[in-house]
């Protein structure tokens, strides 16, 4: 029988042990609680800056995207944003009602269907990146160089960090999965005597 490894929290290098026990929590101490305010806050203040470009917080992360070429398919949009397919869709729909992107067969696949900007979706995404550091330098108000490239720095080690933990609770199912199918084996073998 394979025991289910317990998740143990990450040791820290100036303490040796968590920074959070369960005995002891407080939400207002939580970071992930103090990075959604943060979002909250800073979603706001991009709603409030879209608005004179006639964009929802949902319609110019697309443009931004296809400035950027960092997705040129439906799928692609909705896997960069976390949303579904049939949702990026009906953005999609609302976006070229608006003239501010097109669709196009690809040449290759006539079953992919390409986006592009338009003139005028080139002009609105042309804005998303100024608005976005309006908001971005009103939130890092009174913040130095260096608490900023830390702050970046730190944020960029809790992302990696937690991919880690993942990666390890994979290779963890897999070797429960390892260990069970053994296990089954050397049941069967057992019952019917058979050996290798």
């Amino acid at each position: 029988m394979t025991n289910r490894r317990t998740p143990r929290p990450a040791k820290t290098a100036a303490t040796g042990g968590p920074f959070y026990r369960g005995n002891a929590y407080r939400i207002e101490d939580s970071v992930g609680h103090l990075v959604r305010l943060l979002i909250g806050s800073m979603n706001r203040r991009i709603d409030t800056r879209m608005q004179p470009h006639d964009l929802t917080a949902l319609q110019w992360k697309p443009l931004l995207m296809l400035k950027f070429g960092l997705a040129d398919t439906a799928a692609e949009l909705a896997r960069q944003n976390g949303s579904d397919t049939g949702a990026m869709t009906r953005m999609i729909d609302r976006l070229e009602t608006k003239g501010l992107l097109q669709r196009t067969r690809s040449e290759h696949d006539r079953r992919v269907v390409h986006l592009e900007l338009t003139a005028d979706g080139r002009k609105a995404a042309d804005q998303v990146p100024f608005e976005l550091s309006g908001v971005l330098n009103e939130h890092l108000a009174g913040f130095t160089q260096k608490e900023f490239e830390q702050l970046l720095s730190m944020l960029r080690r809790m992302i990696d960090n937690g991919a880690h933990a993942a990666a390890a609770d994979v290779d963890a199912g897999d070797a429960d999965t390892r260990g069970t199918s053994t296990d089954h084996a050397s049941t069967n073998r057992s019952r019917t005597g058979s050996t290798q």
